[in-house]
């Protein structure tokens, strides 16, 4: 999981952060995957997020951030998947 707190100032600016990732993760699809995200609307202002990936090491998910131009604030290990229920649909703001 990788918190990235404020790192863009509009929803337009996490769009295109998030087609670099993709491009980027199609690069090294055995090193690493984007499996979700959770936009998280920061007191500021700004967006930051909580990623999901699937990764080979917390260094492949530095490279890729490096390579994608994203900020990388802090990288937990998730031990387990406690799934109660679907994420819900996503409405507008």
């Amino acid at each position: 999981m990788i918190l990235r707190r404020n790192g863009w100032g509009t929803a337009e600016e996490l769009g295109e952060a998030a087609a670099r990732s993709t491009a980027e993760g199609e690069r090294t699809p055995d090193d690493i995957a984007w499996i979700r995200s959770y936009v998280l609307e920061e007191r500021d202002g700004t967006v930051g997020t909580v990623c999901i990936y699937q990764a080979s090491s917390p260094e492949a998910i530095r490279r890729h951030a490096s390579a994608a131009f994203l900020p990388v604030d802090e990288i937990v290990k998730v031990a387990d998947t406690v799934l109660l229920r679907p994420d819900p649909v996503a409405t507008s703001a």
